[in-house]
């Protein structure tokens, strides 16, 4: 049986470790109809794996590792095989340019220039570089240049190549908008954008040398000009009908894999979980997750599906809106995750600059893969749903973290208020929990009584239990006879108009009822208690007579 490959993203590995291969070389005959081209995908769906393929496919380096590919699908493409070995390449991966200051991204930066040179050493005797540029060459390599002749980088490390091998270069660009993305988190990046923007430029614009340049990322980067005035450049995303089947697994190559491994009885779950992605009219299943499923499943019989891209991808975006504060945000977050669709207008070309505007986040959310768009409507509107089971826990997981965050900072304040009486205090902070929960929630008396518990249970919290004449909800008993008892009596609404009605009901109840005569409340010096109704997310709090 193969070895599953998760984790593993170079190409030359998985092949001699005879890893479970889904064949995408046929990518390969894609890119040579390319000069300048980005796919854009999200995270995990094989960018990486598919770049590494490329360049032990063209590299000139790599001749001896050309049996790689036989008996793949490119194999029996006479005229894709041509070009086979064929090319210097250059081959940056800058997904691990995630750092907190632009000095630490440019150090990273030079260290990958220095690792690409040092592929080429035979450039710094070369008969045909000046003695000028194999000195350059040098810096290159032992990581000595400055910033601005580190700018130049790609484009020399090109040129020189060029002049050497009398061949043009094929440059790969892995994960490009990754620095920008960390740049932007930690503000620095106008810097970084510059910087990027040169480099880019002078390898992939201006360059005789160039055969093709080839790159991947999450997200098309083109308002701050990067890509201004590139020639025969093309940029393919998730809603484009162009290259799709070569990120993610199709249907059929879901199906093949669970039948090589005996799991086609496992289609529904693994659909059910993994699947839900569309690009252009594709519909395609998560890579990462699909593999990690069939790794734990063919080990562990009884082996339940989780979120395997909630531990592997950066769900910060979606936390980041969720706490954003805005009310219209959560409820259509709300109305995604009771598995309806919501209509928006969607961007194909972002900033991370622009991922502060409300009015780009589900665009955002679409081309990062936390997002599905099941149909086109025009005019640069779709409708949006939650793809899949994983996709839907992170959304989840992430309200509920927040939630139990934000929950957790303001109940010291909510006890404070219900023991000195402060009604309208109470009032204001449950609302504010409640508007900040999520709705999906059971709407029923027994949720609200189990809410109120949670916020309360850094004290001595006891429920249902006799008092007097009847059995009160919930009592918060004081650390000390000097403090103040806390009865509570709940009331699930039937609509927003009753809740005022109602908690007077409530808060009558504790008075007619005589909790407080219960004998183990009089050794306490007070004694408050509080008529609570709800209804969805809201609720109203009235407050008896202290006694």
């Amino acid at each position: 049986m193969k070895l599953i490959p998760t984790g593993i993203e170079d190409f030359k590995e998985l092949i001699d470790k005879d890893a479970y291969y889904v064949d995408k070389t046929n990518f390969i005959s894609e890119v040579l109809n390319e000069k300048v081209v980005l796919y854009t995908r999200p995270r995990r769906f094989g960018k990486t794996l598919n770049m590494s393929m490329l360049y032990y496919f063209f590299s000139n380096k790599e001749k001896e590792n050309s049996y790689l590919f036989d008996g793949l699908n490119i194999s029996h493409n006479s005229e894709a095989m041509k070009h086979q070995n064929q090319y210097p390449v250059i081959f940056l991966t800058l997904k691990d340019l995630q750092n907190d200051t632009y000095d630490s991204q440019i150090n990273i930066y030079r260290s990958i220039i220095s690792f690409c040179a040092k592929n080429y050493m035979e450039l710094s005797t070369s008969q045909y570089l000046l003695e000028s540029e194999k000195k350059t060459f040098l810096k290159y390599v032992d990581g000595s240049i400055d910033i601005i002749d580190l700018n130049y980088a790609l484009f020399n490390l090109s040129y020189y190549l060029f002049k050497h091998y009398h061949q043009k270069v094929i440059i790969l660009i892995d994960e490009y908008d990754v620095p920008m993305q960390a740049a932007y988190q930690n503000n620095y990046y106008d810097e970084m954008v510059r910087f990027l923007r040169i480099a880019f430029s002078l390898a992939l614009k201006t360059n005789d040398a160039l055969e093709k340049g080839i790159m991947t990322g999450c997200l098309r980067i083109s308002k701050e000009s990067i890509f201004t005035g590139l020639n025969n450049f093309s940029s393919y995303s998730i809603l484009d009908n162009i290259a799709n089947e070569y990120f993610g697994f199709t249907t059929e190559e879901v199906e093949q894999l669970l039948s090589d491994y005996q799991l086609s009885q496992s289609m529904n779950e693994v659909r059910e979980w993994y699947d839900g992605y569309r690009f252009g009219n594709l519909e395609i299943y998560n890579p990462w997750s699909t593999l990690s499923y069939v790794k734990y499943r063919i080990r562990d019989a009884s082996f339940s599906p989780v979120s395997f891209w909630a531990n592997t991808s950066s769900n910060s975006i979606v936390v980041q809106y969720i706490q954003s504060g805005d009310r219209g945000l959560r409820n259509e977050f709300e109305q995604l995750m009771k598995g309806q669709s919501i209509i928006k207008d969607i961007k194909a070309e972002l900033t991370y600059r622009e991922m502060d505007n409300i009015n780009n986040i589900y665009s955002f959310l679409l081309l990062t893969g936390y997002l599905k768009a099941i149909s086109y409507l025009g005019d640069h509107r779709y409708e949006l749903v939650i793809p899949n089971r994983e996709v839907y826990e992170i959304y989840r997981q992430s309200f509920m973290s927040y939630f139990r965050d934000y929950a957790s900072a303001r109940k010291s304040t909510l006890y404070k208020e219900l023991i000195s009486g402060n009604e309208g205090s109470v009032n204001e902070i449950l609302n504010d929990i409640l508007m900040r929960s999520i709705s999906y929630y059971d709407n029923r008396e027994s949720f609200y009584h189990g809410f109120l518990v949670g916020l309360l249970n850094d004290h001595e919290v006891i429920s249902n239990r006799e008092a007097g004449e009847g059995r009160f909800d919930l009592c918060i008993l004081p650390d000390s006879i000097l403090g103040t008892v806390v009865i509570i009596e709940c009331k699930h609404s039937l609509s927003d108009d009753d809740l005022i009605e109602d908690a007077k009901v409530g808060a009558k109840q504790i008075t007619d009822r005589n909790y407080f005569g219960e004998k183990r409340f009089k050794k306490y010096a007070h004694a408050v208690g509080y008529g609570i109704s709800f209804n969805k997310k809201q609720c109203y709090v009235v407050k008896t007579d202290e006694q």
